[in-house]
């Protein structure tokens, strides 16, 4: 066996124990531990500041894209963010235990069915530092040990993180192997990782599509994961103007390497030559190219769209646009474009919101919203592990809950089966 095989069985081996212990652990444990590493983070920015400012030089030697180093850069208010994701997990009510339904049977039987952990996660992840803390503390929450593999690039931020974590865990009593992060740049643990059916339930990349699709071909464990975030924004004829132009701009240009950052907008016809071409200058003062189809090229700052710039994630001030003649066009270009991530409708006419609601099965949908709301703290969890596309057990933003599986806890008097 390799070194880095037995270095990850070892890992494994030790997050099964701490997940054993951590299922039943009490929920003020859990807290404890969570507002702990909080406090930590806290005071040991400066330190954190520095082993980022060495991964930034790192990555700058690797030649990592503008997206991939914005996504890299902590300061002191990235650092502010990360604590507060801490706490307002530790201040949410605990999963585990919680009775999703119960009933009674004619036999006799009273039967209840519970949150329960999944055992050992595994967050294989790219760039981003603060996926340490924000999957760390879900993990926790959710009784779930976790296994966290970060980046090369942002290997020092990551390990300064997960210390803050650790002191945590040991200020409350629990297990510290429950939140364990990989200690080596060596790409050979992440397929060691793919392949730990033995000690990984579930593996969740963050990271660019390489990354996630890596993942999703090659791992024998289930993946929670997205491939791609490509997000369309619908602007519909019945639009109200002032909301439109708000939210296109917020949706392309508040961050563009992010996974919620619009890449597509769709125009109505009746609009091109009037709110739509106001889009699309705001667009270009902000320093967007603008990539159209042929109906918006007479537009000042609209360079011609390629097929290729359609189904496109960009992550970058770039955005496609097209004219689309309603909304059932513009569900159909989502259909064969999209990538069952976020879809924003902008409309003041519910019948055509309702019909885009219900024709879509992206994971999140949007009406008079900006699409960078796709995200778990946003939708009140706190922070999240990722996003997933996909249709069994977690949609969308996956947080604590989504952590949690059940179990059906039977209780009879003495009852037996005819």
């Amino acid at each position: 066996m390799s070194e880095i095989a037995e270095l990850m069985r070892a890992i494994g081996l030790r997050a099964r124990e701490a997940a054993t212990e951590l299922a039943s652990a009490p929920p003020e444990a859990k807290r404890k531990a969570l507002e702990s590493a909080a406090d930590a983070v806290w005071a040991r920015r400066g330190r954190i500041i520095e082993a980022n400012g060495r991964d930034l030089d790192y990555g700058r030697e690797k030649g990592l894209s503008p997206a991939m180093m914005d996504r890299l850069m902590l300061d002191e208010g990235r650092i502010a963010a990360i604590v507060e994701g801490l706490r307002a997990v530790a201040a949410q009510d605990d999963p585990v235990g919680q009775v999703i339904a119960e009933w009674d049977r004619p036999t006799g039987l009273h039967i209840r069915r519970v949150r329960t952990p999944l055992g050992v996660v595994g967050v294989i992840y790219e760039s981003r530092p603060n996926v340490t803390a924000d999957a760390g503390a879900l993990c926790l929450k959710a009784g779930n040990a976790v296994i966290l593999r970060g980046g090369s690039e942002s290997f020092h931020s990551s390990t300064e993180i997960h210390a803050c974590l650790a002191e945590g865990l040991r200020t409350a009593g629990l297990p510290e192997d429950a939140v364990q992060l990989v200690p080596t740049r060596d790409r050979a643990a992440v397929g060691e990782m793919l392949r730990m059916v033995e000690f990984i339930d579930v593996i969740v990349p963050r990271g660019g599509k390489g990354l996630v699709g890596l993942v999703q071909s090659e791992a024998r464990v289930p993946v929670f994961a997205h491939l791609e975030g490509i997000c369309h924004v619908y602007v519909d004829k019945a639009a109200d103007p002032e909301k439109a132009r708000a939210v296109v701009l917020n949706a392309k240009t508040r961050r563009t390497g992010i996974c919620g950052a619009a890449e597509c907008l769709l125009i109505h016809r009746d609009l091109v030559d009037g709110l739509g071409a106001q889009l699309i200058a705001d667009l270009v003062a902000a320093g967007v190219e603008v990539r159209g189809a042929e109906e918006l090229q007479h537009l000042p700052g609209v360079i011609p769209a390629g097929a290729e710039d359609f189904g496109q994630e960009f992550l970058d001030r770039i955005i496609a646009a097209q004219v689309v003649a309603d909304v059932d066009e513009a569900i159909a270009h989502i259909r064969r474009f999209g990538s069952s991530h976020t879809e924003a409708i902008l409309t003041e006419d519910d019948a055509t919101a309702d019909r885009f609601f219900a024709r879509l099965d992206s994971a999140i949908l949007m009406r008079n919203a900006s699409t960078q709301f796709a995200d778990g703290g946003e939708f009140g969890m706190g922070g999240e592990i990722g996003i997933a596309t996909g249709k069994m057990h977690a949609r969308g933003p996956v947080g604590a809950e989504q952590l949690t599986s059940f179990k059906y806890l039977v209780t009879g008097n003495g009852t037996v089966r005819a």
